[in-house]
């Protein structure tokens, strides 16, 4: 179990009230990955949001032709998984911890079972967690703009 302070410093926890914190602490583990130890794969069914304190996971997918490709790389302060939430719960890419990672590990079905009790904890984390799914397509945009772009624009 975690303290609220080691939330607090997380802009997905901006919006909640001191309670709703102190609630949510209590569905997050610290957990370690040693390097090279794959997360989760794309397509299976998602469970688990981390918090990346240390260290650096890359988030891959599978391209024809060309095998894996990172189309990410997030590190400290990161939030790494949201496929949870959105139906039909399946990770929309894969990810490999690149060196050793430490992370704040949340217990989604912990979180879920809370945003169904109280909405007012459920909307302003799905709020947050909708803000860190937009940074990150944007990114991913961005990625693959810069590996498929034009030729006649490079």
């Amino acid at each position: 179990m975690s303290s609220p302070d080691e939330l607090a410093g997380s802009a997905l926890f901006d919006r909640l009230t001191a309670a709703q914190l102190a609630a949510v602490t209590e569905a997050v583990r610290e957990v370690t990955f040693a390097p090279g130890t794959r997360l989760f794969d794309e397509g299976q069914i998602a469970a688990g949001c981390w918090l990346i304190r240390d260290g650096q996971v890359a988030l891959e997918t599978a391209i024809p032709g060309r095998g894996l490709v990172v189309v990410q790389t997030l590190g400290p302060g990161d939030v790494l998984g949201w496929s949870w939430l959105v139906p039909p719960h399946r990770w929309h890419f894969s990810a490999t911890a690149t060196g050793a990672v430490r992370a704040l590990q949340l217990e989604t079905s912990q979180l879920l079972a809370l945003a169904d009790a109280d909405p007012a904890l459920g909307y302003p984390l799905a709020l947050g967690l909708f803000e860190v799914l937009l940074a990150r397509l944007q990114s991913t945009r961005s990625r693959l703009l810069d590996l498929y772009g034009s030729p006649r624009e490079r």
